[in-house]
């Protein structure tokens, strides 16, 4: 597949990309965006199958670092979604400058906790993306952070984060805290995977507590609405202990059709992404190839494409 290392610009800061084009056949071709999830770079090697799919249904890809990660200019020191969402947008400005690629038909793929949840939130502010996948999503970064800890540990994480908003105004100077415990706790499952072995050497060691200010305020569920007529597919782990598998049904059930909820059964969040790919990438194409590729989304009322799908290893190519 022809690969091309791209720069763009977003807030001022220097992103790096990875722009990939289908093999076969001509363009313009349709694309989707894709930043990484949570501490994540462009060049992990889960995603590679997503887009080897992708690519070869005729969809371009698109994956950068976000600003201040991996090769892409700015402050890694504070990590803020929503600048991220605004690293989609501007991803996307950048794609409808390249003529192999059609404007018209660019759609949004993220997974991984604030992955996941930044494709929701740059379709809901930004109506050019078309067509919307989101893998264990986050609907709300309060929450999120809370069910991590247990509540002694809330109480004192607060205090943590209200000592230091005081500090940061009366000494101009900001706390410190590794990423992964200072600010997300990590599950046991996460201190013993591998599955981003590959990248976690090279994300910040050390970020500003303040981040957690930043995430707190961050609710994808608030926009989700807004995509409708554009089609969102929402893919969860049953029993997620990293990205609560509610906060998926819940935007669910705001989100506007066409929609569809996908649920990975006797999974785990990290094991999923070897257990269920050849059973997930397919319908990951099929709805991408649906109301992506073949042209603008119209929906009638009685003619919404909704439903929720249960899916477990035994029932692969299952309707």
């Amino acid at each position: 597949m022809p690969i091309e290392e791209v720069r763009f610009y977003s807030g001022g800061s220097r992103v790096a990309g990875t722009l990939k084009l289908p093999e076969h056949g001509t363009g313009p071709w349709p694309a989707v965006v894709q930043g990484p999830g949570w501490l994540g770079l462009r060049g992990a090697k889960l995603y590679h199958p997503y887009h080897e799919a992708m690519l070869a249904a005729g969809i371009a890809v698109l994956v950068f670092d976000y600003r201040g990660f991996g090769d892409s200019e700015g402050d890694a020191s504070y990590l803020d979604p929503m600048s991220q969402v605004a690293d989609w947008s501007a991803a996307l400005t950048y794609l409808e400058t390249r003529p192999e690629i059609d404007p018209r038909r660019i759609g949004a793929f993220g997974s991984g906790g604030t992955g996941g949840g930044n494709a929701i939130y740059a379709a809901g502010l930004d109506e050019r993306f078309r067509a919307v996948i989101s893998q264990v999503p986050v609907a709300d970064g309060r929450d999120w952070l809370h069910r991590m800890r247990r509540e002694h540990e809330w109480l004192e994480f607060l205090a943590e984060i209200e000592a230091d908003r005081r500090a940061r105004v009366t000494t101009g100077e900001a706390k410190l805290v590794p990423p992964r415990e200072g600010i997300m706790v990590p599950t046991p499952e996460r201190k013993t995977t591998t599955v981003k072995s590959d990248v976690d050497d090279r994300v910040p060691k050390l970020v500003q507590l303040a981040s957690a200010e930043a995430i707190f305020r961050y609710r994808p569920i608030d926009v989700i609405d807004r995509i409708a007529p554009r089609a969102v597919m929402i893919i969860a782990v049953e029993k997620d202990a990293t990205t609560p598998e509610d906060h998926s049904y819940a935007m669910y059930d705001r989100a506007g059709a066409p929609k569809r909820l996908v649920i990975q059964t006797g999974t785990t969040h990290y094991a999923a992404y070897a257990q269920y790919q050849s059973i997930v990438n397919p319908r990951i194409v099929e709805w991408l190839t649906r109301y992506l590729v073949n042209g603008e989304v119209i929906v009638h009322e009685d003619a919404a494409d909704t439903g929720i799908t249960y899916l477990t290893r035994s029932t692969e190519g299952a309707a």
